[in-house]
Parts: C-alpha cells; sequence; structure tokens
C-alpha cells in the first residue's frame, strides 16, 4: 500500500483575516455562493459582504437549514447550478461546511470553509459526515479533494462559545492516539494509502500543542483574547487535527464517537465532546498504551470540561444491553476499530468503555472533582 497525504490548497489563520474575505475568493472565483446561517449571520455579515463588496464580486446568499443531510447539499448543489456561482463559501460550523463541501463536490466548483467555531477538523478535510433529520449519523463520504482555501478569524474563534472550542481540543486529542493505532497496526488512511512520516509527526504535535497550551488557552478564551496559546490551540484543532486524522488514520474512538449521537441523551453534544469520552475508551481498550500517560490525558480532559464518564454524556446508569448496539457496529466488519494492531469484539468495545467510565470517575475522585 502507497503512502498517501491529502491536504487543502491554502490555509490562512490571523485575527481579522475575514476582512480580506474578498481577496481571497476574487483569486478563485467571481460569484461566491455563501451557505450560512442566521446566528453566524449576526457575527459577520457585516465584515464578510463589506470585503467582498470591495473586491467587487457578486454573491448568492444561501440560508444553511440546520443539518449534513443529502437533501440539503442536493438543495445548495442545485443553488450553485442555477445561478452560475463558481465558488461554494461555507461560513459557521462543520456542518454548514461538511454540507457546502458536498455540494461543491457535485457541481465542481472550487471550495472554501470559513469556520467560525474551533469545535472540529472538518475545515480542512475533503469528508463530509453525513446525518439524518433526526441528527444520527449516517456515515461519511470523501469526495477525493480538500478545499481550495480555509481562512480561520482567530478573533472569531475566541467569540464563539468556549464548550465549542473545548470540543475542539476533544477531536484533536483523538488525532495521534488514533494515528499511532493505525501506524502500528499499519492499517490505512482515510487518503486511500498509508500515513506519511509527516502525517504522523502532524498527529503527534497536535497532541503536544494541546497537552503543553489547552488549558491556558481555554482560560483565555473566556475573556475572548487572541493569545499565543489561542492561536497555537486554533492551529491543532483545526490544520494539525484536519491533516492528521485524514492522512493519518483513525480508530476506536472516532468509531464509539460516530455511535453516540443514535443515543437521544447525546444529542447535546458536540462531536468533539464524543470523540473525548472515545479517546478514553480506546485508552482502555489498548493494554500496552502507558497508564501514567493515559492517566494524565484524562486528568488533562477534566481540566479543560471534556465528557470523561457516562454521566457527562448524559448516560448515567446506563446499562450493558443499551450498549450492545454500539458493540455491534464496531465489531462489525469494516469497522474503524479493525485499525489496532490487535483484534477488536464488539464485548471489547463495551468493556472498554465501561472501563473509561470507571477510570473518568476515578480520576474526578482524585482531582477533587464532582462526578455526574
Amino acid at each position: 500500500m502507497n503512502k498517501v497525504l491529502i491536504a487543502p490548497r491554502k490555509y490562512v489563520q490571523g485575527a481579522g483575516v475575514l476582512k480580506e474575505i474578498g481577496s481571497y475568493l476574487a483569486a478563485l472565483g467571481s460569484k461566491p455562493a455563501l451557505l450560512w446561517d442566521s446566528a453566524v449571520k449576526e457575527i459577520v455579515a457585516e465584515t464578510v459582504l463589506n470585503s467582498i463588496a470591495e473586491a467587487g464580486l457578486e454573491v448568492v446568499d444561501v440560508d444553511f437549514q440546520g443539518d449534513t443531510t443529502k437533501p440539503e447539499a442536493a438543495r445548495f448543489a442545485d443553488i450553485i447550478k442555477d445561478t452560475g456561482a463558481d465558488i461554494a463559501v461555507a461560513i459557521g460550523g462543520g456542518k454548514t461546511l461538511d454540507t457546502a463541501k458536498a455540494a461543491a463536490a457535485t457541481t465542481g466548483v472550487k471550495t472554501v470553509t470559513v469556520p467560525t467555531i474551533a469545535s472540529n477538523d472538518s475545515p480542512t478535510s475533503s469528508y463530509t459526515v453525513w446525518y439524518d433529520d433526526e441528527g444520527n449519523c449516517m456515515g461519511f463520504e470523501s469526495w477525493g479533494v480538500n478545499p481550495d482555501l480555509v481562512l480561520v478569524d482567530s478573533q472569531v474563534i475566541a467569540n464563539a462559545p468556549v464548550t465549542a472550542f473545548v470540543a475542539g481540543m476533544g477531536d484533536g486529542l483523538g488525532t495521534w492516539v488514533e494515528v499511532d493505532a493505525c501506524v502500528k497496526g499499519q492499517a490505512g488512511n482515510l487518503a486511500g494509502g498509508r500515513s506519511t512520516m509527516v502525517a504522523t509527526a502532524i498527529a503527534k504535535l497536535c497532541y503536544d500543542v494541546l497537552m503543553e497550551h489547552g488549558a491556558a488557552a481555554r482560560k483565555d478564551i473566556e475573556q475572548n483574547t487572541v493569545t499565543p496559546a489561542v492561536e497555537k490551540v486554533i492551529e491543532a484543532n483545526v490544520l494539525m487535527s484536519g491533516l492528521g486524522f485524514e492522512s493519518g488514520g483513525v480508530a476506536t474512538a472516532h468509531m464509539i464517537a460516530n455511535c453516540l449521537p443514535s443515543f437521544a441523551e447525546c444529542h447535546h453534544l458536540m462531536h468533539g465532546h464524543e470523540v473525548g469520552f472515545g479517546v478514553i475508551s480506546q485508552l482502555c481498550l489498548d493494554k500496552d498504551f502507558d497508564v501514567d500517560e493515559r492517566n494524565a490525558i484524562v486528568d488533562f480532559e477534566i481540566a479543560i470540561g471534556l465528557p470523561v464518564t457516562f454521566a457527562d454524556i448524559g448516560l448515567e446508569g446506563v446499562e450493558r444491553s443499551r450498549l450492545q448496539t454500539i458493540g455491534d457496529i464496531c465489531g462489525s466488519e469494516g469497522s474503524l476499530c479493525h485499525n489496532h494492531p490487535f483484534a477488536v469484539t464488539a464485548d471489547d468495545v463495551i468493556d472498554a468503555m465501561i472501563a473509561a467510565d470507571a477510570l473518568g470517575r476515578q480520576r474526578k475522585d482524585i482531582m477533587g472533582v464532582a462526578n455526574g
């Protein structure tokens, strides 16, 4: 199997960079179709539209309908074709971005992602994660190409809810843990090959940055300030995590995370929160992972506010029988759980989730943090 690395054509990050979006779009086309929702418009519309007007571009304004469903992606694609737009510009969270990536791929136009929260690594990836109308994850799909431009305004990210920033760290934290498992298992990545040394190094850097600067960045974000720590963690959440997961590989942490939306009690969670619990579950699955490092990761998650117990994700007191669905999916043929260098069964995954809950409660007790 060949080694393969894929990445966006350009990544731009900085405080106030959204004021320059017009000039960046002008280098790609002349008629951008903007996909965003009303909440996002209230925050950035004036800045975005003024910059685009200064660049002399014609705008197609499209309201995002709220979830990454195939009908929503098809609706946006039809608008792009009907209006003659030549750039699909997604402004908002991961679901908006994933929808635009799908529409751009089916229409052949350029793709620009502008995350307004650093809650996951969707902005840089070639993938769309699909959901149904009830919010259940229906799988994921690669379009074979990454965005032409990823534009990240650090001040916009710093002004967003802290919980979104924390979720991004949960998603990013899983990157190296999962890539390391894939490399050891000689498993393929999501780019159609095996990890390069570069992708593995980026994944490890993502982990190191989060562990060193994550807690400080969280405190700075509470004040809506852009500090060196915040800039580093934004880059880890968005760029390093994105390149690492896609070109390095994913394993049990994401497999569990993608199953949790099927529980109504978990619908309040963001993807990165789900990955955070999935990370601990994966660490409890891997008997060779260093115990002290595993505990340090759990303690870090507790410190920044990621969920580490069943109670934290809304499943307090969950019975083993209810977890069987997750176990069956994770143990099935084609599951990402089989990217480990050891066999993984449905019971192994259920046992690991139960062990993760126990470990999370134990570490909370040690740290003096209330459970529940």
